[in-house]
């Protein structure tokens, strides 16, 4: 069940700038909705990796998928602690000094242990993976066979323990001694290009309502 508040840990607890901390839980879920990659690590063998992959939030946890023969993924599915970063560049926010220069940002970190999913819950998994990336996407193509499902790996991680941190706003120009240097902010955002239809696509072939709405709503 989750609540208003994120709970303060060891590992959560921002050390530098804490006043950048967030703890209010519906931000964590606003930041990882509007993301589609994470950044999810592990430690196997001693040596730690790192790979970037798609996700979705499933209410109180974070779906993550692929290949049942990929090493990082069966390290999280043995019960090796994990941690899953999410990051929204906004801007970047130029001082009067190099040293004050900075940017604005929305980032998650969740720490936990994974959980696999099997049979109906993996396959409503991948249904809410495809749906968070495509939305209206799911109900347009077929679902995954049998052997696809084999091959695919899906791991739960609880958002349990999370850390949040924003930075908003202009410039801290406190040891700036030149007012006639431009400073400010230059936003950074990401946007839908013109589609790349398939080279064996029939030239006929619409744009189906998933693209189309991907389109109008970025």
């Amino acid at each position: 069940m989750s609540t208003d508040v994120l709970p303060l840990t060891d590992r959560t607890r921002v050390g530098r700038l804490r006043e950048r901390q967030v703890r209010d839980r519906p931000e964590l879920d606003t930041i990882l909705d509007a993301g589609l990659v994470a950044h999810v690590a592990v430690c196997r063998d001693g040596v730690p990796l790192l790979l970037p992959m798609a996700y979705a939030r499933d209410g109180d946890r974070l779906v993550l998928h692929g290949s049942t023969g990929a090493g990082l993924l069966r390290a999280v599915a043995s019960g090796a602690p994990v941690a899953v970063a999410v990051t929204h560049l906004d801007g970047v926010v130029y001082a009067r000094t190099a040293f004050e220069s900075s940017m604005n940002y929305r980032s998650a970190v969740v720490y936990g242990t994974a959980t696999v999913l099997e049979d109906d819950e993996r396959f409503e998994a991948l249904r809410l993976l495809t749906e968070h990336l495509m939305p209206g996407r799911w109900d347009e193509v077929r679902p995954p066979t049998r052997q696809e499902l084999a091959a695919t790996l899906v791991l739960a991680v609880p958002l349990q323990e999370a850390s949040v941190k924003v930075r908003t706003g202009g410039p801290s120009d406190e040891s700036a001694d030149d007012p006639g240097v431009w400073a400010g902010v230059l936003p950074l955002g990401t946007s839908v290009g013109v589609p790349v239809p398939a080279e064996d696509l029939d030239a006929d072939t619409p744009l189906p309502p998933s693209v189309l709405a991907s389109i109008a709503a970025r």
